[in-house]
């Protein structure tokens, strides 16, 4: 999505102002509510293109406006869309509440935890097919975005809190943008949506030796 998304590798402290502003899913209900495809895409249309009908999110995500109308309804139920205000003629625009949200699967209760795990992989999912969709077509794209898009893996050695500390920095150099998904006008001739994945996990356990 490109509201951002944390997981339990994301979970945030005090002082991690940048995870601060991120609506918190702590209810196993609103999670299976929103591990839904139709749902991840109209949140997904609403943050690229603003207040959106049934019928212009439908055309959007290739759905039907009786379709996406019953999926709104069920994204405001639990607070993540509402109403922009009245539209022409009888046409009702939907909006998003609040951008970006984080949840987690290590809070001690089972039912959250599965259901934390089920929305964790299907936006991942989601998210790894859009970037083999993108690596297929790389050519068709400008020279300037094809050098500018790029994969990078590397290998820290850190604490748990220097990776807390780098989670943190990193979401900081994202807010930097964040205005331009709620105000087009902010955003710069050529700018396009980017999906940024950040995965960080050791790769030994604490207990094997050095």
């Amino acid at each position: 999505m490109p509201s951002e998304t944390a997981n339990d590798d994301w979970t945030p402290k005090a002082s991690d102002a940048p995870f601060d502003r991120l609506r918190n899913l702590d209810d196993p209900k609103t999670l299976r509510a929103l591990t839904h495809p139709v749902r991840l895409a109209l949140l997904e249309a609403l943050t690229l293109e603003g207040p959106l009908t049934a019928t212009a999110a439908g055309e959007l995500i290739s759905e039907s406006p009786t379709t996406c109308s019953f999926h709104f309804r069920q994204l405001a139920k639990y607070g993540f869309v509402e109403e922009a205000g009245a539209g022409p003629g009888r046409q009702r625009p939907w909006k998003i509440v609040q951008h970006g949200m984080r949840f987690d699967d290590m809070n001690g209760d089972p039912e959250t935890s599965i259901a934390a795990k089920g929305l964790e992989r299907m936006v991942f999912a989601r998210a790894m097919n859009r970037r083999e969709e993108y690596y297929n077509v790389r050519p068709n794209y400008p020279r300037e975005w094809q050098e500018a898009t790029d994969d990078i893996e590397t290998i820290l050695m850190v604490t748990p809190s220097e990776l807390r500390q780098v989670l943190t920095d990193v979401m900081r150099i994202f807010d930097r943008f964040r205005d331009r998904i709620n105000d087009p006008t902010s955003r710069p001739v050529g700018a396009l949506p980017v999906e940024i994945l950040t995965f960080a996990y050791p790769i030994r356990h604490p207990g094997t030796p050095q």
